[in-house]
């Protein structure tokens, strides 16, 4: 995987018109998977690391004294200088025009280069499972995606629930994972800090009986899970969990993530401390 991620920032170097499904399929993964690697392992998506690539060589170029902003844009695929200028200023805070004038201030990316560092120092507890089908059902809201701390958006939704709503929910449980689950769900690959997801408070069912009409759904395709077990202080445990799935166990291992919501169970959980389990859907590569 590595490999594939370093070739994949050549293309974006060589090539203006990038395919990434056409890539991913040459290299015998998914435009998925090959989307949540990145930006888990480079803190951004895909698609913004493009863009600052593109408005870094733009930048480049104007200062170099290019004479026309248009030429420039459509060059870096853009079909005006309006939207250019846009993402130009999006990128180095101020406008094309400025930077062609003055010369600066610009932000530059420079180009990424992945590389892996397995100590095997921290031991991963992983089981991979089969499941049936799963029928997650709770209270969902829409809240930013936040990568590091206490997302608050989440602790109100949660906190705005009756505490007898919470044991209504236990008693629908019936399938693996069981108890009280904490589901994100409709998470696009290249989605930026920000960007609105669904969070779901909520039990996991087999679906052998409706679900309550009060009640939100979200629907799983029977499929294989990978369970990483993790324990020690929250969030900070849990957040390492999360990257060390990408740093460490996807490019050991041969599976991939597949489309699917992550489901976190919380086996202990104080203020300060969690015990908690955290399913990622996965399939085998090839």
């Amino acid at each position: 995987m590595i490999g594939t991620l370093n070739d994949l920032v050549d293309l974006v170097e060589r090539e203006d018109d990038l395919d990434v499904a056409a890539f991913a399929r040459r290299r015998g993964t998914t435009e998925y998977h090959l989307r949540r690697m990145f930006s888990s392992l480079a803190g951004m998506p895909l698609s913004e690391y493009v863009r600052r690539r593109r408005m870094t060589l733009a930048g480049a170029e104007l200062v170099g004294g290019a004479p026309n902003l248009l030429d420039v844009a459509v060059r870096h695929g853009y079909g005006s200088v309006e939207a250019f200028g846009r993402a130009f200023r999006a990128v180095h805070g101020t406008g094309p025009a400025d930077v062609r004038r003055d010369g600066g201030p610009l932000h530059a990316q420079p180009v990424l280069r992945f590389r892996l560092s397995v100590e095997g120092s921290t031991p991963m507890h992983v089981t991979v499972t089969d499941r049936p089908e799963l029928v997650l059902v709770g209270h969902a809201a829409q809240v930013p995606l936040i990568h590091a701390g206490v997302n608050p958006h989440v602790q109100a939704h949660v906190a705005s629930i009756p505490p007898a709503e919470h044991q209504r929910l236990k008693a629908l449980s019936s399938a693996e994972p069981p108890g009280i689950l904490a589901v994100t769900a409709d998470v696009d690959p290249d989605a930026p800090e920000g960007t609105l997801l669904t969070y779901l408070h909520g039990v996991a069912t087999d679906g052998s009986v409706p679900p309550p009409e009060d009640l939100d759904v979200v629907r799983v395709p029977a499929g294989s899970w990978a369970v990483f077990a993790s324990s020690g202080p929250f969030p900070e445990t849990l957040q390492r969990t999360w990257a060390a799935t990408a740093t460490e166990w996807f490019p050991s291992n041969p599976w991939r993530l597949r489309p699917g919501p992550s489901i976190l169970r919380y086996l202990e959980l104080t203020a300060t401390h969690a015990s908690c389990e955290l399913w990622l859907p996965v399939e085998r590569e090839g």
